[in-house]
């Protein structure tokens, strides 16, 4: 695995986005993330900023 996981260990997800307050990706993303390929990974990580933003409203 070449991108490694946003994962910091904080695992709460906002009931609002469905994103987690730690790492900003979903349940399913954070299920999957080992099975993805690093493009997939890449486009999370890529879109952090504005699943924080949109967790922030």
């Amino acid at each position: 695995m070449s991108i490694e996981s946003p994962c910091i260990d904080i695992c709460k997800f906002d009931d609002k986005t469905g994103f987690c307050i730690g790492c900003m990706r979903t349940r399913d993303e954070c299920k999957t993330w080992k099975k993805m390929k690093d493009k997939h990974r890449r486009k999370i990580i890529e879109d952090q900023p504005r699943r924080e933003r949109k967790l922030k409203k």
